[in-house]
């Protein structure tokens, strides 16, 4: 089917959720359709569509063309529905920080900029773990993709009415916009899901209750009788035919490999190999182009050099562009209590960089050694420098589990400009590729970074924050707490402490909003099919030239409807 006849049955389709919405549903947690991939049989045969990923994308994706076909989707991590209370706002830090368990929802890498970072391994994807705030791209973005607005709109509204909510915006966060305000990020714009320069409350995914709802939710829109959705399947190939049109030959997609829990192998092909089937890559901007390659589609000799046969397409754009928005953080002590928020008020200024801000977050002390255990492990098996977590573990009390009182202000270079790439370590599906974003190394992002730090700075010391620092305290002081901290691999530099531009190279942290890898126009063309080959498309973050809006969770949702 061609994907612009596609975009017309979505279209008919989200009008009719609008006026009658969906005639089947099962509710969130008690899908008949979600089992464990043990129990999936050897060989499965009878899908118009196979999904690598149910994460943010791939459950809008699946629950949309479930509609209208049947949909096969493999999703190597477990059910966030097992612990719904891991989910909830309070348990939001130690939740990410869970990353030794082999089952755990959260996988660490550690980036070759010294950076670290997490993958998510559960169905619902990111959205499981991060910070909840919803907000839509910009509209320079939806422009630049080449979107028609009128899906665009019906697709978040889909999305919202499912998973999105007004915040309830208390004490800390009513300071930090006055100080938003107060420092001229201007005009205030009220609670929008839009993205608008100024200050404003987006949206979140967390009720008024504290529960998390994430795009495994969306999965209640599916049709629970064309759909079957397996847990821990961990593809490790997509397999390909050749299909001869015209004297050219083309490969072509017509099914998967993957494992089980039980390491045991399974193939799932598509069930009639016409111009309606499809394999499609949801897997995210770290493993979709680390399948594509280990599938066979990639630098050529870059393969070769892995072991990787047959290959398939030579296919050089595969894993570059690889970006991630870089976060520098403030931490301000407070010496009033402060709710537990995460990310509510965001200031949008005119240059290119994000003002968001949380506090009082609970943190288990024991998870924290857990977490950096799991930073020293796999430093050790990298064969990389150890020494500062190592110190940091023997400081650790594991009897506390604190609520800091506190507020945390971020800025995040948006963007970001500078780009790095991806490439193989092995062949395991399961273990994390070499990834480089080499932060900062374009000029502008970095002297948005300034800009962002100068920003905080204002807010930390307007009078509308001041209830919420000490005495005395001012905003470029507090930026040296953050230097004696291991919050990643990077060096230190004495000049941090005066030079905005060395404490930005140096207190680098992500965000979590990697993406690129797949990029439309190199990888993959307009309609998001890989160039090349028939019947293999990539929906999700690794097809974007950048991060939409301030944060992109709305717009990957959006995206997958």
């Amino acid at each position: 089917m061609d994907f612009h006849v596609f975009s017309l049955f979505r279209f008919i389709l989200v009008a009719i959720f609008i006026f009658h919405g969906p005639c089947y549903s099962d509710e969130a947690g008690n899908y008949r359709f979600m089992e464990d991939a043990t129990s999936a049989p050897a060989a499965l045969s009878h899908f118009d569509y196979i999904i690598i990923g149910g994460g943010t994308a791939g459950c809008a994706l699946a629950a949309t063309l479930s509609q209208n076909a049947t949909v096969l989707v493999l999703e190597r991590g477990g059910s966030p529905y097992d612990n719904p209370t891991a989910t909830d706002i309070g348990n939001f830090a130690n939740t990410l920080l869970n990353i030794t368990d082999p089952n755990s929802w959260s996988q660490l890498f550690i980036s070759e900029d010294g950076v670290f970072n997490t993958r998510a391994r559960v169905l619902g994807g990111g959205t499981v773990l991060n910070a909840g705030f919803y907000s839509r791209a910009e509209d320079e973005f939806v422009e630049e993709a080449g979107w028609e607005r009128d899906e665009v709109e019906a697709a978040y509204e889909w999305v919202e009415r499912k998973v999105a909510f007004e915040p309830a915006v208390e004490r800390w966060q009513t300071a930090f916009r006055k100080g938003l305000l107060e420092s001229g990020v201007v005009p205030y714009n009220g609670f929008t899901y839009e993205h608008m320069y100024g200050t404003k409350v987006g949206g979140t995914i967390f009720d008024g209750e504290g529960h998390r709802h994430t795009a495994a939710d969306l999965l209640e829109y599916a049709n629970p009788n064309t759909i079957v959705v397996y847990l821990h399947a961990s593809v490790h190939k997509i397999l390909f035919t050749s299909t001869t049109t015209k004297g050219n030959s083309r490969p072509k997609a017509y099914g998967v490999i993957f494992e089980d829990a039980s390491g045991v192998f399974h193939t799932a092909e598509l069930a009639v190999q016409d111009a309606v089937s499809e394999v499609i890559l949801s897997a995210g901007a770290i493993a979709s182009p680390q399948l594509l390659m280990l599938s066979g589609v990639g630098p050529a000799a870059h393969l070769a050099a892995h072991g990787v046969s047959p290959i398939i397409l030579n296919h050089p754009m595969v894993g570059q562009g690889m970006g991630d928005n870089p976060m520098n953080p403030v931490f301000v002590p407070s010496p009033e209590p402060v709710e537990v928020s995460l990310v509510q008020v965001v200031g949008i200024p005119k240059f290119a960089s994000y003002i968001e801000g949380g506090s009082g977050l609970s943190l288990s002390i024991s998870l924290t050694r857990t977490f950096f255990d799991g930073v020293l492990d796999l430093l050790n098996k990298l064969k990389l420098p150890s020494q500062s977590i190592s110190n940091l573990l023997k400081s650790l009390d594991l009897g506390l589990n604190v609520t800091t009182q506190a507020g945390v202000i971020v800025q995040k270079v948006s963007g970001p400009l500078s780009r790095g790439h991806l490439e193989l370590r092995n062949t395991n599906p399961n273990d994390n590729p070499s990834v480089t974003f080499n932060y900062y190394q374009d000029p502008e992002d970095l002297n948005n970074c300034v800009r962002g730090l100068s920003a905080i700075i204002n807010v930390i010391d307007s009078k509308g924050y001041s209830s919420y620092k000490y005495p005395g305290v001012n905003g470029r002081g507090l930026l040296n707490l953050i230097l004696a901290l291991p919050i990643n691999l990077r060096p230190r530099h004495i000049t941090s402490t005066f030079d905005l531009k060395q404490y930005c190279m140096d207190t680098t942290m992500t965000i979590y909003h990697y993406h690129g890898g797949c990029q439309v126009g190199k990888v993959v063309d307009n309609d998001y099919k890989v160039l090349g080959i028939d019947a293999l498309r990539v929906i999700d973050a690794s097809t974007f030239l950048k991060s939409p809006g301030t944060n992109p969770q709305a717009t990957i949702m959006m995206l997958g409807r």
